[in-house]
């Protein structure tokens, strides 16, 4: 069933204190309530941290933990729904919705990092942990087994993330903004005396701190960080002085399957393109219904799993990854886009025509009786048909959601035809950042096959 898609704004306020018959059910159902809600939220905004952080390796983390807690939010309503008072719909009621729009704000993604991964995350941890101080151990035995494994999972993603974790003073003052914001919503995320929030970093910020989101709407930056890695327009070509990935050679019989497999390993990385521009669309549909975000996550983190299929693969080939340069054309393109149209083009036009030209690698690299590389791109087919198959079911939804009433199909025909004007424009402006002489292209793949 497809939920509601009723704006948060007009969420009715909060319920008062549970009385009667079922009092006991209504407190938990209003605390698991107020869970599902943070999180679905936490998987809404984490997400604008993907394509402005640069490291590859934290990219997929973030991939990892949004589709952890889209799962944790998905068994919550599951369970809320079996519960007396819970709510019928998915709505985030406005004053939580605000904690996460501020939480996005600040233009240093490292900082908004912090504040995602040292503010809201411990306290989501221990709002898990009060709701296991306060439930019943037995009567409340299914919920409470939900929450045991999605506090292992929270303390887990802390341990994961903490490496990346920045130390600089610029990620302080920000932390106890936020910090103190979210104390004022005490409400929010009811937390028992063993387990407060953490400590501000600068106890003078004011305890009704000026929000960033405010006076200011958050935007999407115009092209995604790669980080230390090196930057083109597209790892696609003709010119096998120019590109790694020649598309000719990708079908032509006479090419040698070691290059065919190289280069798919590049096409599978460089689905990180898929990860950066994908990653836009939850934060823009805010009243999408929450499986609508369900699958969006899945399908965020299938393509991060693309992509370190070749991110692991290509090394262990002889290919230095600080010699393969990152195409960002996509992302500068669809981020000019809707929300629909980046989604159509991502399922109706570039996975959708995938298929034939992989089909054919696929079978080329079977020649070469490579077991990981079969299964790696076996896998990656399966999850690409599943994600067409999602794009029939969402696209209308999205479409319906910024007001588009054209049928699907010539909806999708009319955004490949903007798609193309708007290559002309704001395609191929990312030059080389490596020289030939420097940079992955085919002829080097052909001459490293062949030593």
């Amino acid at each position: 069933m497809v939920a509601s898609t009723r704006p948060p704004d007009s969420a009715a306020p909060s319920a008062p204190a549970p009385a009667g018959r079922f009092a006991a059910v209504q407190e938990m159902a209003r605390l698991q309530r107020l869970l599902f809600e943070a999180e679905r939220e936490f998987v809404r905004t984490a997400t604008t941290l993907i394509y402005r952080i640069g490291e590859p390796e934290l990219k997929y983390l973030l991939c990892q933990h949004v589709w952890e807690s889209a799962g944790h939010a998905r068994f919550l309503r599951e369970r809320g729904r079996e519960l007396s008072g819970f709510g019928s719909t998915d709505d985030v009621r406005p004053a939580l919705r605000e904690i996460f729009n501020e939480a996005v704000m600040p233009a240093d993604a490292t900082v908004a990092f912090a504040g995602f991964y040292l503010v809201i995350k411990p306290a989501l941890l221990a709002a898990y942990r009060h709701y296991l101080s306060t439930t019943h151990h037995l009567a409340d035995w299914p919920s409470r087994k939900l929450v045991e494994e999605f506090i292992t999972d929270e303390e887990r993603h802390a341990a994961e993330i903490s490496p990346f974790l920045p130390v600089a003073a610029s990620a302080s003052e920000w932390i106890a903004h936020l910090t103190t914001h979210l104390a004022s919503h005490a409400t929010l995320f009811p937390l028992s005396p063993s387990h407060p929030l953490p400590p501000s970093a600068c106890p003078n910020v004011p305890q009704s701190p000026t929000l960033l989101s405010a006076s200011r709407t958050y935007a999407h930056p115009p092209t995604c960080n790669r980080g230390r890695f090196p930057t083109c327009s597209s790892v696609f070509g003709y010119d096998p002085a120019d590109t790694p990935i020649i598309r000719p050679w990708l079908i032509d019989p006479s090419t040698d399957p070691r290059v065919i497999r190289i280069m798919v390993y590049v096409w599978l990385m460089m689905e990180m393109d898929a990860v950066d521009y994908l990653a836009t669309v939850f934060y823009d549909t805010p009243h999408a219904p929450f499986d609508l975000h369900y699958d969006l996550a899945r399908h965020l983190w299938d393509e991060s799993r693309h992509s370190q299929f070749g991110y692991r693969q290509l090394p262990r080939l002889g290919i230095d990854l600080t010699t393969l340069e990152h195409s960002l054309d996509l992302y500068t393109i669809l981020v000019q886009m809707t929300p629909p149209e980046r989604y159509a083009m991502m399922t109706m036009e570039f996975e959708a025509n995938s298929f034939p030209t992989k089909a054919h690698v696929m079978d080329r690299i079977r020649e070469l009786n490579d077991f990981e590389a079969d299964t790696l791109l076996a896998f990656d087919r399966n999850d690409e048909q599943n994600h067409v198959r999602s794009g029939h079911r969402w696209l209308p939804v999205l479409m319906s959601l910024f007001g588009e009433t054209r049928p699907p199909e010539e909806f999708v025909t009319a955004t490949r035809a903007r798609f193309a004007e708007l290559a002309k424009t704001f395609g191929g402006i990312t030059p080389h950042s490596l020289p030939p002489e420097r940079r992955l292209t085919g002829e080097k793949i052909l001459r490293l096959v062949r030593s």
